[in-house]
């Protein structure tokens, strides 16, 4: 493409060439405004690390105010103020953007893809290929996830989405610096063609919630998800969910999550996986129904 000579010819005038080339080899193409990738891939964890750090300088400053009649101090001292009311600079506006902008293309190509599928299975798919896993998955077979810039202790627990973030945050970097039709020509030519198998996803079961249901409506059992919050104690204090899943009265599955549908789809998985392998369980739930329409 005459577009692709045109960023061939005006990388030569470029002074740092290494992160232009290490982005190239990620999008297939050259980027243009590099401060849009960096951006993407700054993890909020930068942003609260440099704020403390001005937070210590302001308060170390002005106990040597307090200390020291030195007009320089005095002037100085409340220097930082200003910057400890900047908004804080990460990544989260980029990954808000590139999540609409994924959803869409996948969209469009999954549309394209299966000429005579229903409205179910394309959401589902959809679903599937854009969920937190996967996308941590994407980053690190692309290598974004060893690019992301944060300040240490972020890879557990509530961060453990951070490289999927980082990921829809890079596709929404890709759309300011491009356009709409280089951040297709990337999902399209780089992460479906070398990363992802449509047919092959389309195949494995992740929508374990729907699956439990189908399974207690087919044989009519009575079913129930209860959830439960609390807080994950981190600096952030994230609200961690709590799923249980009752079949007949009786407790099938448990699982976690930072939000309802994760930790009730990771109750379901656990619900789905004792109910194949635990024929005491299955009984126990055939003779709770049992005896719930013997007493009606």
């Amino acid at each position: 493409m005459i577009s692709d000579i045109i960023d061939q010819i005006r990388l030569l005038f470029v002074s740092e060439k290494k992160p232009f080339l290490r982005l190239k080899s990620i999008l297939g193409f050259y980027p243009r405004n590099i401060r849009l990738y960096h951006l993407a891939l700054m993890h909020k964890s930068v942003a609260y690390h440099e704020r403390d750090m001005m937070e210590k300088t302001v308060h170390r400053r002005r106990r040597i105010k307090q200390t020291s009649q030195n007009v320089e101090a005095k002037t100085s001292a409340g220097a930082p103020n200003a910057a400890l009311h900047a908004p804080y600079v990460n990544n989260e506006r980029l990954e808000f953007l590139g999540d609409a902008m994924l959803g869409a293309i996948v969209a469009d190509i999954l549309y394209k893809h299966y000429g005579n599928k229903q409205e179910g299975f394309l959401t589902t798919l959809r679903s599937n290929i854009v969920c937190r896993s996967s996308l941590n998955q994407l980053s690190q077979d692309l290598g974004l996830d060893k690019l992301i810039r944060h300040a240490g202790a972020v890879t557990t627990g509530h961060n453990s989405f951070m490289s999927g973030n980082a990921f829809e945050a890079f596709v929404g970097a890709i759309y300011l610096d491009r356009g709409y039709k280089y951040c297709y020509r990337f999902l399209e030519d780089v992460v479906f063609k070398k990363h992802i198998n449509i047919d092959e996803m389309a195949k494995q079961e992740k929508n374990f919630k729907s699956s439990l249901i189908e399974w207690c409506q087919k044989y009519q059992y009575h079913f129930k998800f209860i959830q439960k919050e609390s807080r994950d104690g981190t600096e952030h204090n994230a609200p961690i969910f709590h799923s249980s899943v009752y079949i007949e009265g009786i407790s099938c599955g448990t699982g976690n999550g930072y939000s309802k549908k994760e930790s009730d789809q990771n109750a379901a998985k656990q619900a789905l996986k004792r109910i194949k392998r635990d024929k005491e369980l299955l009984n126990g739930i055939k003779r709770s129904k049992e005896k719930d329409e013997n007493e009606k």
